[in-house]
């Protein structure tokens, strides 16, 4: 009802609950459904319940919609999207991780409260898992059209070194800060579903890390993680390889370590 009484000033949308039935024939289903994380509990601490929670809605939303996307928001994203992959039988092009569309989000403007400068204008991304072995590539970061190792080289480079490392600690742990200050995360990444959710219907071809199955890359399979991909109406179009440093490429594999180590846990 809330959100109803504003649809005037947005587009003529129609906005109620329903179940499954009411969902029949969709484009793009976004699954949001899992319990609240709670104060200090890391995202590994809510898969279980949530897996359940998945067990029952992946199944409906194939029989209802064979042919939609499904967009995954619920943490522990990365894990979810894959069991929810494995769960629906659907092509991994059609389930799509929120991933770390938000951390890069975060992580620009960060970066642009610090330097002054307009975040549009920054080009630097998270990667790896939507969680706590992310990273980021500063390897291939620009501030307009300037490397940052460059900038930082004209700059107080020790400086500014550990002032980016600080940056990047305040986007890593900032969803733990919200989640204590306000009880949950919800506009950033409701922003951040838009932006994906735009790609998706209007066949945008956008390039976004989103989270999306890994298979030889760079030695990693069968694992759902963030790297560049291009998406599409049908989901995603291409995942695209880019050329890590060194300690970056250590990261991902890290990371895809973790996750793979958590699926094989919960027997998948």
């Amino acid at each position: 009802m809330d959100l109803s009484h504003g649809a005037p000033f947005v587009a003529p949308i129609k906005i109620y609950s329903g179940d499954y039935p009411d969902t029949a024939d969709s484009d793009l289903v976004v699954i949001t459904a899992g319990r609240r994380q709670k104060p200090g509990e890391t995202r590994t601490d809510l898969l279980k319940g949530n897996i359940e929670i998945f067990k029952t809605i992946a199944p409906e939303i194939v029989k209802h919609s064979p042919k939609a996307i499904m967009l995954i928001a619920t943490n522990p994203v990365d894990v979810l999207s894959y069991i929810t992959y494995k769960i629906s039988g659907k092509p991994y092009q059609e389930v799509i991780g929120s991933g770390t569309v938000l951390d890069t989000s975060r992580f620009r403007y960060l970066i642009s409260k610090e330097l002054n400068v307009d975040s549009r204008n920054i080009h630097a991304s998270i990667f790896g898992e939507h969680g706590d072995s992310e990273f980021p590539m500063w390897s291939k970061a620009i501030i307009g059209d300037v490397f940052f190792k460059d900038y930082f080289e004209i700059q107080d480079k020790e400086k500014g070194e550990h002032k980016l490392k600080e940056i990047f600690e305040d986007v890593r742990d900032s969803a733990y800060e919200i989640i204590e200050k306000k009880g949950e995360t919800s506009y950033g990444i409701g922003l951040s579903l838009t932006k994906i959710s735009k790609a998706i219907l209007r066949d945008q071809n956008s390039v976004l890390p989103v989270s999306s199955l890994l298979e030889d890359y760079y030695g990693i399979s069968d694992v759902y993680l963030s790297v560049p991909a291009v998406v599409h109406k049908s989901g995603i179009r291409q995942v695209m390889k880019v050329e890590f440093a060194q300690d970056e490429l250590k990261a991902l594999k890290n990371s895809a370590y973790k996750l793979k180590k958590l699926i094989k846990e919960c027997g998948f």
